[in-house]
């Protein structure tokens, strides 16, 4: 053994030296080392009246250990990880101390006791239970006078060999599939007999989503107070502790992780609730609805949601109930008024309780949760990106140069470009520009508001990002009010993937401010409501078949104009043929779509607005559509359903013919 450490030591002496060649010397690695952790050893003895133990240490971050028997003699000895050392002992209880060392030198030490006896084990304790969040695993336990280790099998068909433990820790084991199984435990101590315990048990299954919950739309961080969500866009979670109730019926809590999606799982939910730390609360009054994704298996399981406030200092509850559908995502969107209306103060929210009927039974999957207010309509920005600067400067540079971001400010909640030209000079010597596609011979629409601290001129428009810097630009003079210009600039001889709309603010001294940039081909930015490209200008985004995130739509251009075509070979299901946006509907809203349709024949489509998972949800009219271009208006109730990912239909595939939509809008009456 001694010789085969030596040969062990060698070899990483050789792998060191070489890393370090290869690093060039670097060992700052080491300065994060620390000294090792989780150090145990398990015990096993021989049931022959010997008293032979072997002793195997483990650690993590460990490279070697030092054993000590603990038995009046004075050996220590020396293991690399994954080593064993036997030794015989006289009947008697005895302290064994384990050190282990890492690869700096850091040490840490334990002490382990070891009980010898040559009488079988007595009074044997096993211990057998499903483990509350781990899906069809069990964990066992044994304890025993006279005892030193046990053996677990497990009777799963095929698994033979047992699982070791020292007496009194647990083992774990996770089945492939529930059932009832035959759970043999043989505990063991220095005797040659051996005691067993057998027992029957019903291995139950855990389910758990397969799908994360769904993403949350992007918000405002003064639209949203996020408690608990993974996915949520830059919001951070407000410091709570998910754990309190648990009214003494077995219900518990863990933070579940579903492929890095990590959610709050109840288990056995009696009541469970999630409290403020330290003591805060928090004022949701500025807030409209209180937003959770709930999951679960258990059928006819409904989740009570309650907001408790401490206002005054007087704790007052009020509860609202709401039926989960079992194996699917339930998004709730509670109002804040059905707790307002109960006589809630919601300025001092300090904790969150939820409760399952039946009681006790359910385990839900809790995710996004968090409190919002519906944001206002997207800015619409056309080609471009970040046009209301929302996102700080992102897709906003000086010059061409993609990693210099401009400089943008925040005033009463408000974000937009500022620069301030202290001395005049060339006008491209102060500069901001978006890299965007312009296409050689079309027309554009350039939209923005522009502001100074005195009257001045700066210069602007669209021109290539590179030699030979072709551009059509105008002069525009602006003054201390924030003003809207419109420009209409052809781009005559030119075009580039990589052009650019341009901002040259050098010429002049003087503060210029800009905000609300927009670039439309053609002749102007075209509303499309809540909803996003609606007149496809912008290509297939966000546009989908279906409600597959991944599964772009069709669209064409003809004459500088794109939308939505295709043409159906045959008829079958609706839905067979589809477009969709998602969109958030609020449950009791009505809403007005407006879209342009035309075919070439006469035929009918499907429209409306509903769900993008079960139940689906939705509120559609059957619309005639012909070969003559026409706008259509439809007026549509979501009466008693909504959700952030609903979305705008069109279900064509019912008849066979060429469908074309155009300027789609959605507005909320």
């Amino acid at each position: 053994m001694k010789t085969l450490k030596y040969i062990f030591s060698l070899l990483m002496v050789v792998v060191l030296a070489t890393n370090c060649e290869q690093d060039d010397n670097d060992l700052g690695f080491l300065d994060n080392v620390v000294a090792p952790t989780d150090v145990s050893a398990l015990f096993k003895v021989t049931q022959d009246n010997t008293g032979l133990v072997t002793i195997t240490p483990n650690a993590t971050g460990a490279s070697n250990f030092n054993v000590s028997f603990g038995d009046g003699t004075e050996e220590t000895v020396n293991l690399l990880q994954g080593e064993s050392v036997e030794h015989v002992y006289e009947e008697g209880t005895y302290t064994v101390n384990i050190e282990a060392l890492g690869i700096t030198g850091l040490k840490t030490q334990i002490s382990q006791e070891l009980v010898v006896s040559f009488k079988a084990p007595e009074n044997v304790v096993v211990t057998i239970e499903n483990d509350l969040a781990i899906s069809k695993q069990v964990n066992v336990t044994a304890n025993a006078d006279f005892a030193v280790s046990y053996e677990v099998y497990f009777g799963e068909q095929g698994i033979d060999d047992p699982v070791i433990a020292n007496i009194g820790d647990t083992v774990s084991y996770g089945y492939q599939e529930p059932g009832t199984y035959t759970i043999r435990v043989v505990v063991m101590g220095a005797a040659i007999e051996t005691t067993e315990y057998v027992e029957e048990f019903q291995v139950t299954e855990i389910l758990q989503p397969i799908a994360s919950a769904p993403a949350p739309p992007t918000r405002q961080e003064t639209d949203v107070i996020s408690l608990y969500s993974e996915k949520y866009n830059d919001v951070p979670d407000t410091n709570f502790f998910p754990d309190w109730g648990q009214g003494g019926q077995g219900s518990s809590w863990a933070e579940f992780d579903l492929n890095g999606d990590k959610m709050l799982q109840y288990i056995n939910l009696s009541y469970q609730g999630i409290a403020l730390a330290d003591g805060t609360s928090i004022d949701v009054s500025g807030m409209e609805f209180l937003h959770l994704d709930v999951w679960t298996a258990d059928e006819g399981l409904s989740l009570e949601t309650s907001l408790i406030n401490n206002a005054s200092g007087t704790v007052t509850e009020k509860p609202v109930w709401s039926d989960l559908t079992a194996g699917e995502w339930t998004s709730l969107d509670i109002p804040i008024s059905e707790y307002t209306d109960q006589g809630l103060t919601v300025t001092e929210i300090f904790q969150l309780k939820f409760v399952g009927e039946p009681w006790a039974t359910g385990t839900v999957f809790i995710d996004n949760l968090y409190f919002y207010k519906p944001s206002a309509a997207p800015f619409n920005d056309g080609l471009l990106n970040n046009g209301n600067f929302d996102f700080g400067s992102d897709s906003w540079i000086v010059g061409t140069d993609d990693n210099t971001p401009v400089n943008v400010v925040t005033d009463g909640g408000n974000t937009y470009y500022s620069v301030d030209v202290a001395a005049a000079g060339n006008p491209w010597d102060v500069n901001m520009s978006q890299k965007v596609e312009i296409i050689q011979g079309e027309t554009y629409t350039f939209i923005f508001d522009a502001w100074s601290d005195t009257n001045r001129s700066i210069v602007t428009g669209i021109g290539l990002s590179a030699a030979p810097w072709s551009s059509s630009v105008e002069t525009v003079n602006i003054t201390p009010t924030r003003t809207t210009y419109s420009l209409t600039l052809v781009a005559t001889d030119w075009g580039a993937p990589d052009a650019r709309v341009i901002f040259d603010l050098g010429a002049e001294a003087g503060m210029v401010n800009i905000d609300n940039v927009g670039l439309f081909l053609g002749d102007g930015p075209f509303d499309d409501g809540l909803l996003v490209n609606g007149d496809f200008e912008a290509g297939a985004d966000p546009w989908i078949v279906g409600t597959d995130d991944n599964a772009p739509i069709s669209v064409v251009t003809d004459g500088g104009n794109t939308y939505f075509s295709v043409d159906v070979a045959a008829a079958g299901n609706p839905w067979d043929v589809n477009m969709s946006q998602k969109v958030e509907i609020i449950s009791g809203n009505t809403y007005t779509l407006t879209f342009d349709a035309w075919s070439d024949t006469n035929r009918a489509i499907i429209s409306g607005i509903g769900l993008s998972a079960a139940p689906w949800s939705s509120t559609v009219e059957t619309v005639n559509i012909t070969t003559t271009r026409t706008t259509y208006t439809l007026t549509l109730l979501a009466a008693d359903w909504g959700a952030l990912d609903a979305r705008v239909i069109f279900d064509m595939g019912a008849e066979a013919g060429q469908v074309n939509i155009d300027n789609v809008a959605l507005t909320s009456n």
